[in-house]
């Protein structure tokens, strides 16, 4: 552009010699040379103008030339101070933060099993790597904390209520009633000597040992017609045991006591020291596990992540409750991370700006503004070159 400028002027400046210096009488000469003279006169006022914002016209130090690098330091503050004041202003970041689906992205971004894969391929060959790096007592110490935190936050007897109740509704505990009679008649029967010994040895020896042996086996026949009868759901024992249970599950959910009596319970077991031994042994064991057989199995923890990360984009996309509250989180996120500081960013700019030295800034300048400024050449020309012919026409009809 600078060259495409300076051959106009070239030209303004070879018409006006042919023109000058031609023996013709023609009349339209001198309304050619009239143009190409108010060219010149404009290409050479718009170079001096161009020329001077950035350097000494020459090198000769002409007052108020070399304008950007005598003001530098006011240039850094007044682009710092004009990007924190009118781009990180808390409106101005509203209104575009709100134009902008970060959430929409995201999901429309993870959805896509290429990025999904990749993604979920880097973090499982990063992963144990990641954990390997962590310090080891600050990660059981907060994984303590964590833990302990956790439990804390959860009532112990409302939440033993609904693990019974669902167990209870599911047939879990029934069933397992059913087995404790199996096994409790199973080991009736196997060991029945044992008891006959047993009470033998408690029964006087005034008394024949063939009464104690029928005594034993009264016992023994006795308690396994008690069990072999307790299988039926319809028992009474079996009755009372299901009206005693459902209501522990009532209680658990709404009696104080048992609500005191479960945060007692759970706050000795946090006081207790083998809770963090615990913390401590599983991450132990997951540290030796990733240290053995992280590289065996990093096809299949990259195959988990990226069926993850695909149904949560899916789940973000598709959810629109969701969406809409991480897409409010993020705004919230961005403004008050961005706006307290745009004082700082702004700061950050001006000594960025500040230390450039005068070469580069100029050189930045010139190059995102220079074609522009040659095209200011290039009209000046021209527009000199109609004016001057305007002014020469009319002072010829005059």
């Amino acid at each position: 552009m600078r060259f495409l400028a300076t051959a106009l002027l070239a030209l303004m400046s070879a018409i006006f010699a042919a023109t000058y210096f031609a023996r013709a009488e023609w009349r339209w000469l001198a309304y050619l040379r009239a143009f190409s003279e108010a060219g010149m006169i404009g290409a050479c006022a718009d170079w001096f103008a161009v020329v001077a914002l950035f350097r000494h016209p020459f090198g000769v130090p002409i007052p108020h030339t070399a304008i950007v690098p005598r003001s530098k330091q006011r240039i850094g503050g007044a682009i710092g101070r004009f990007i924190a004041n009118n781009f990180l202003s808390p409106k101005v970041l509203t209104a575009k933060i709100r134009e902008i689906d970060a959430v929409g992205w995201v999901a429309r971004w993870l959805s896509n099993p290429a990025n999904a894969g990749h993604l979920a391929r880097r973090a499982a060959q990063s992963l144990p790597e990641i954990l390997q790096a962590l310090p080891r007592e600050e990660l059981n110490a907060f994984l303590a904390r964590a833990a302990r935190h956790g439990i804390e936050a959860v009532p112990a007897a409302p939440l033993a209520s609904r693990i019974l109740s669902l167990l209870w509704a599911q047939g879990e505990t029934q069933a397992l009633v059913e087995r404790a009679i199996v096994m409790a008649a199973a080991a009736l029967a196997d060991r029945r000597d044992l008891i006959k010994a047993t009470v033998a040895q408690k029964s006087s020896r005034f008394i024949p040992k063939w009464v104690d042996a029928i005594v034993a086996n009264k016992i023994v026949s006795g308690l396994a017609q008690l069990l072999e009868e307790m299988r039926d759901p319809a028992h009474p024992w079996r009755t009372e045991l299901a009206a005693a249970v459902e209501k522990l599950i009532e209680d658990l959910a709404v009696e104080p006591e048992m609500y005191a009596r479960g945060e007692e319970l759970k706050a000795g077991i946090l006081r207790n020291p083998v809770v963090l031994q615990q913390v401590n042994k599983l991450w132990t064991e997951i540290e030796a596990r990733l240290d053995t057989t992280s590289a065996e199995r990093i096809d299949q923890i990259s195959t988990g992540l990226e069926q993850a990360l695909i149904t949560l984009g899916q789940r973000m996309a598709d959810d629109a409750r969701i969406h809409a509250a991480f897409n409010t989180w993020i705004r919230i996120a961005a403004l008050r991370l961005v706006a307290p500081g745009r004082a700082e960013i702004g700061a950050f700019i001006t000594q960025v700006v500040e230390r450039w030295d005068t070469d580069t800034l100029v050189n930045r300048i010139e190059l995102q503004v220079g074609r522009d400024l040659q095209y200011i050449r290039i009209n000046g020309t021209l527009v000199g070159g109609l004016v001057g012919l305007i002014i020469f026409a009319v002072t010829q009809w005059l």
